[in-house]
């Protein structure tokens, strides 16, 4: 009986020493503000009351970097829509309502706020209403990637 409890109590050990080290690592979910800072975003697509809308060409290119500490710029790209528009435009903002909105401030351009509908670490989802001078208040829809 001897001669078999070393070998088994040595595999017993063994296995619970490789199995403790298979253990899987949890990693700590990224914060909005993390995910939204971690790299500059440009249009992908739009929606105006749930259709589809193409945005010039000019505004298609424009590249939207937010920085953790709450600042941003918004540069032109390489098509300008005005060629006298300032490029970068900087830019100060806040999460607000426990982080579904996003608080702008520019200066020239006054503030606003725009909801956030999602963000991942590959795409940014904001929408915000728009009042026609006829009709009904639409939601515009923009999605964004890096």
């Amino acid at each position: 009986m001897k001669k078999y409890l070393f070998p088994f109590a040595a595999s017993l050990f063994l296995t619970a020493v490789i199995l403790s080290s298979c253990k899987k690592d949890v990693e700590t979910p990224k914060t909005k503000t993390e995910l939204i800072s971690q790299g500059s975003w440009k249009f992908k697509s739009a929606t105006v009351g749930g259709t589809a809308y193409s945005i010039p060409a000019c505004q298609q290119d424009n590249i939207y970097t937010f920085l953790a500490g709450g600042t941003g710029s918004m540069d032109e790209g390489a098509t300008k829509c005005n060629v006298g528009d300032p490029s970068p435009v900087l830019f100060t903002w806040t999460f607000k309502l426990s982080e579904t909105n996003i608080f702008f401030s520019v200066p020239l351009f006054g503030t606003d706020t725009v909801t956030l509908v999602s963000v991942s670490a590959t795409e940014l989802v904001v929408s915000y209403p728009y009042t026609p001078p006829v009709g009904p208040t639409l939601i515009i829809v923009v999605t964004f990637t890096h």
